[in-house]
């Protein structure tokens, strides 16, 4: 956790409070000195005691991250860079390397965002310290693939997903492929846990591309942006970091399972509603190549 992120942090908490340093370090478990060396940097809070602080705060409904997020969204409205929210499981350290990113991401190896913070928050609520990054990412100069909810983006996530081998030389595939190999950066639906079960279904043949349409379009589907060559990191900035305290984690971790949920009896009331209607996956493929 970045020292200047947690004295930002704190002083916001003291304000929205009204609270005075002695309330504050009592509830904290220091001295006032002890306090007043953290904000001036003289010394750096611990781990426990920077998990004492976000649950402090978060236990009497200040949701510190959710207003950082959205001041900072407030202030770049207006500005030729977007805001975006990037979830790490163990931080990030140093700039940012394309080269030590997942292969088995959705469209494989790149830096993978959300244009909401609650996206990034559970990506990461099920690690025990879990960080969430605001961003600034400058599209000016970059050449930019967007996928929408339709056939093309199922068809791409199953592929990048390593589900769809057998048919890389169709049609359909080579122009995902293309279009993804030149772009600097993605901006597609989330197809993150919630997704992947329905999206599964469609991949092993069990429903239909409009049954499986239907079932996430029905969900709260979120657009990530994904950075995919160094030119579109270097247009990116880390903002601030946002650190999860146990709660607010635990929040987002039982969101989650209950999205998880809510996504298979999607797909189950999708099987009935748009039975044999749209086509199965290998009809759309076996037709392209």
């Amino acid at each position: 956790m970045q020292t200047k992120d947690v004295i930002h942090d704190l002083l916001i908490i003291k304000q929205i409070l009204g609270i005075s340093d002695s309330i504050l370090a009592k509830e904290l478990g220091v001295s006032r000195s002890t306090l007043n060396r953290w904000v001036t940097g003289e010394s750096t809070a611990s781990q426990s005691k920077v998990q004492s602080l976000y649950t402090y705060a978060y236990k009497r409904n200040v949701s510190i991250n959710l207003i950082k997020s959205q001041l900072y969204q407030d202030d770049y409205s207006k500005k030729e860079s977007k805001v975006i929210f990037h979830g790490s499981k163990y931080g990030i350290e140093g700039p940012i390397d394309l080269t030590k990113t997942n292969v088995k991401n959705d469209f494989r190896r790149g830096f993978y965002c959300g244009e909401k913070y609650s996206q990034a928050a559970m990506f990461v609520s099920s690690n025990s310290t879990p960080y969430v990054y605001i961003l600034s990412f400058n599209q000016k100069n970059l050449k930019g693939v967007k996928f929408d909810v339709d056939t093309k983006w199922l068809i791409a996530i199953a592929y990048y997903r390593g589900r769809l081998e057998e048919y890389k030389n169709s049609d359909i595939i080579k122009q995902i492929v293309a279009d993804v190999s030149s772009a600097d950066y993605l901006i597609a639906p989330i197809a993150d846990n919630k997704m992947f079960s329905i999206i599964d279904n469609f991949i092993d043949g069990d429903i239909t591309d409009e049954a499986c349409k239907h079932a996430l379009s029905a969900s709260d589907l979120g657009y990530q942006y994904v950075l995919l060559s160094q030119k579109a990191i270097n247009s990116c900035k880390i903002l601030s970091t946002c650190y999860l305290c146990d709660e607010e984690r635990e929040k987002y971790h039982n969101s989650r399972i209950e999205s998880m949920k809510e996504g298979n009896d999607k797909v189950k009331a999708s099987r009935i509603q748009y039975r044999n209607i749209g086509k199965y996956i290998d009809e759309l493929l076996k037709g392209g190549e």
